[in-house]
């Protein structure tokens, strides 16, 4: 393994293989609804050329030795199964072909990959980050429960001996809603099997119900390469700046936060790892950046304290987005207000390319590239200081 066991310390590719309307400066609608939109536009060709250029220029080369230069060595990477395009149960070699390239680039820079299935056939959750139109289908089709299982065997399969792959994140934010938590214990419990079938050496990471919050359920599925995935994204109103001029530390809704409070906040899952001898990864936090000026620097520090006290692995979400006011942004910013930002709307970030990309599909596709953005300097500095310890 690439790692040579140490810690897992590094960034999310979000946006790459699933598209996410906050990430691209627009409205929070699933990647599906945007692309039929784009699709009844312009027609299936050009919208497959739309998918390719973005692809090969929001994330290349580049952007694999940025991570590497911060002391990074993991990258987590997103992707919708519709990457893989399943029909009469049949998987595109496209998405094979994409995966690859991870890790190639991945080789090149000597940075661990870990595979995240964040939109699985039918949604785990009702959310637009698991391509929903507002269901979870996943736990009511056996179909795309059979897709799901099929997929994850076949990745598996193909990319068992790749010498950068540290494991499955088989399920990204899992949300049952009324659900017993039976039925996620049984689904991972068929979904090891056919893993296993192909690879018995790679970890599989699997995520706790309620957008990965629970996890008392999922002690009798652990063993020697089984980890449990985690989400840290607390105070939520303060981390995604859903009520503006909180500060940290400070008292937010009428609690007071500070690095204590996230010691308290964390400790559960640290007990329910040394008593179940189970790894923690935290595959995903990360918080909105507001300039510096309302603490989000100490947040940061008090949260990577933690981890490395508690010993849990890590990736902050995300690598690169658009600057906005709202939801864990990117180390990566882009922070102009142009023409395919439009921030002042009505149609604003990734839907206004639905009227330019006939004529500025060039222009658009260079806007992607990360040249454009500009790093956040403040947060790469404290990342990279803990990367490197």
């Amino acid at each position: 393994m690439i790692l040579e066991n140490k810690s897992i310390r590094g960034v999310n590719l979000g946006s790459w293989f699933l598209m996410e309307g906050y990430i691209l400066g627009g409205r929070n609608i699933a990647e599906s609804e945007f692309k039929d939109k784009f699709r009844n536009v312009y027609g299936d060709k050009e919208l497959r050329k739309f998918e390719k250029n973005f692809r090969d220029n929001f994330i290349t080369d580049i952007d694999f030795k940025n991570i590497a230069a911060m002391g990074a060595n993991t990258v987590r990477v997103p992707f919708n199964h519709k990457l893989f395009e399943i029909k009469s149960n049949v998987f595109s070699e496209n998405g094979f072909k994409y995966l690859e390239k991870v890790f190639l680039l991945a080789q090149r820079y000597n940075l661990g990959v870990i595979l995240d299935l964040h939109a699985a056939p039918g949604s785990q959750n009702c959310d637009w980050h698991g391509d929903s139109r507002g269901k979870a289908l996943l736990w009511e089709d056996k179909l795309c429960q059979k897709h799901t299982f099929e997929l994850w065997e076949r990745i598996a399969e193909r990319f068992k001996d790749e010498p950068s792959l540290i494991g499955y994140d088989v399920l990204n934010e899992p949300v049952l809603g009324e659900k017993n938590t039976d039925v996620l214990k049984g689904f991972y419990k068929k979904l090891i099997k056919h893993i296993r079938r192909v690879d018995k050496k790679h970890i599989i990471y699997l995520e706790g119900d309620i957008w990965a919050q629970r996890i008392e359920f999922l002690k009798d599925l652990i063993d020697d390469k089984i980890a449990i995935s985690i989400h840290y994204y607390q105070p939520l109103n303060y981390t995604f700046n859903l009520s503006p001029f909180y500060r940290f530390p400070g008292k937010i809704d009428n609690t007071s936060w500070d690095k204590k409070r996230i010691y308290k906040s964390l400790e559960g899952y640290h007990e329910f790892s040394i008593k179940n001898k189970v790894d923690i990864f935290v595959g995903e936090f990360g918080l909105n950046w507001r300039g510096g000026f309302w603490g989000e620097l100490s947040w940061l520090e008090s949260v990577l304290q933690v981890f490395d006290e508690f010993g849990f692995s890590y990736t902050y979400w995300t690598y690169k987005a658009v600057a906005n006011n709202l939801f864990p942004d990117g180390l990566y910013q882009y922070v102009p207000n142009s023409e395919y930002i439009n921030r002042q709307g009505p149609t604003f970030g990734w839907e206004i390319y639905l009227s330019l990309w006939k004529k500025n599909n060039k222009a658009i596709s260079e806007f992607w590239k990360t040249s454009n953005f500009r790093p956040n300097k403040e947060i790469i500095g404290m990342l990279s200081k803990f990367f490197r310890l």
